[in-house]
């Protein structure tokens, strides 16, 4: 008989050290590491990285291109020039003229510039339209950042709630061990069957299981924190059981305010003011572009020997040129067989099915926040009867325990205190971290999760 008593001692002590080693998360350090490391917000985060280079002076039209050019050319002849029927005076043919060797090199270089005075004012509504981009990217990221902390507290508190239920199986398992005992002692005496004992084995038996699987369960979702930080999956830690809840009043005014702070409805709009400016740079191809164009040049000629008719050979010569060449250009499209005329209708038309979806997904936040509200009122309400439940119960079982000793009711109807005990206890800890989940759905839905205090 008291095999069970070692084996259910042997698992609570070795739960107990496993905690002990275990090193405590608070709430704020689950936010730091998840901010750090988490793949997903690095990803977004890069991505505001590349919006934020698109938006910068130097990839918006506005600065000159300047493009440097040189070349050598290096050329080696050797040449034989033939007088034929040409005499001298003493009546001897004319010899031939050879040029062994004749060197000639040329260097250039230039420097050439061009910038664009006036594009119909595109460059200046396309710079306003990446500016727009780049704060588009930031709300995509500030999107991605509160998912993933919604993703992180739903795993932190079922790591919560588990580690509960563990301690709350550990007491439940204690007490149908400390059962075995007593009962062992009574029947020695005489004082009740073979069948009590067997029934507390039985409950010490399911006992163990359910604590092995919550505690196997518990561990898996450790896993799943560990996934959600970008951790070593062998990492474990120990997290904050205790949960507070935003006051009422500074709910009402973040409800309030919600329209002004939700993510979704910003992230419309912005897209809304891009496709303004897409109508604006469309609009200007039909004016005019206006262009400066310089450049500078020099060039050097270092020429081989000739040989002249009269068999002199001529020496080669050097010249330097330098050039300066300034310019103004005028470009006017004045038809272009009605592509801009279709491309600002597209994107008229591209604005106003913004401004439908702006008001659709207005629409929509009002609804998930009012449903919202809702849940969270609930579960709030739900929990706190399931508090005054705990209390209940354990009143119910502390009595039924006195009962059970004095032997004034039957294994069975303890057995059955018991459970309700362990159900309530249970049942509170998945309401109260149900109630702060919805709590937090719903202050990203004001877009308030950012901005509160864990």
């Amino acid at each position: 008989m008291r095999k069970y008593f070692l084996v259910s001692l042997s698992l609570i002590t070795g739960i107990s050290t496993l905690f002990a080693q275990e090193k405590m998360l608070s709430k704020q350090e689950a936010i730091s590491l998840a901010l750090d490391y988490n793949f997903g917000i690095k990803v977004a985060q890069n991505q505001v990285a590349i919006a934020d280079n698109n938006q910068s002076i130097l990839n918006s039209g506005y600065l000159p291109s300047l493009t440097g050019t040189a070349g050598a050319t290096y050329n080696n002849n050797s040449t034989t020039t033939e007088f034929p029927g040409q005499i001298l005076d003493d009546g001897t043919p004319r010899p031939d003229v050879s040029i062994d060797n004749a060197e000639s090199q040329r260097y250039n270089t230039a420097l050439n510039m061009n910038y664009t005075l006036f594009d119909g004012m595109g460059r200046f509504y396309n710079y306003k339209r990446l500016k727009e981009q780049y704060q588009l990217s930031e709300l995509q990221a500030r999107e991605t950042i509160e998912n993933t902390i919604l993703q992180l507290f739903s795993v932190y508190f079922e790591i919560a709630r588990l580690t509960e239920n563990v301690a709350v199986l550990q007491q439940t398992l204690e007490i149908s061990t400390d059962r075995i005992t007593r009962a062992e002692y009574a029947f020695e005496f005489g004082q009740n069957t073979k069948l009590d004992i067997l029934n507390a084995q039985v409950d010490v038996t399911n006992d163990s299981i359910n604590l092995l699987n919550a505690k196997q369960q518990l561990q898996n979702t450790k896993r799943d924190l560990n996934v959600v930080l970008s951790q070593d999956l062998n990492q474990s830690y120990e997290v904050d059981t205790l949960v507070q809840f935003i006051p009422k009043v500074q709910l009402e005014d973040y409800l309030v305010q919600a329209n002004k702070n939700n993510v979704a409805l910003l992230q419309t709009e912005k897209n809304l003011a891009i496709n303004a400016y897409d109508i604006k740079v469309n609009k200007s191809g039909y004016l005019p572009n206006i262009g400066l164009v310089g450049s500078y040049g020099w060039n050097r000629n270092q020429s081989a020997p000739s040989a002249f008719l009269s068999g002199v050979v001529f020496p080669g010569t050097n010249s330097n040129t330098a050039t300066l060449n300034l310019g103004a250009s005028l470009t006017w499209n004045l038809f272009d067989g009605g592509g801009t005329t279709v491309r600002v209708k597209n994107a008229k038309i591209a604005y106003s099915n913004q401004e439908l979806l702006l008001k659709q997904v207005a629409l929509e936040v009002d609804r998930d926040i009012a449903n919202a509200l809702g849940i969270y009122t609930n579960r709030l309400t739900i929990y706190e009867i399931q508090e005054q439940n705990v209390i209940t119960n354990r009143n119910n079982f502390e009595r039924s325990r006195e009962q059970f000793q004095l032997g004034r009711i039957t294994s069975i109807e303890f057995r059955l205190a018991q459970i309700n005990l362990l159900n309530a206890q249970t049942n509170k800890n998945l309401a109260k971290y149900d109630a702060k989940l919805a709590e937090l759905q719903l202050l990203q839905l004001t877009g308030q999760l950012l901005n509160v205090d864990f």
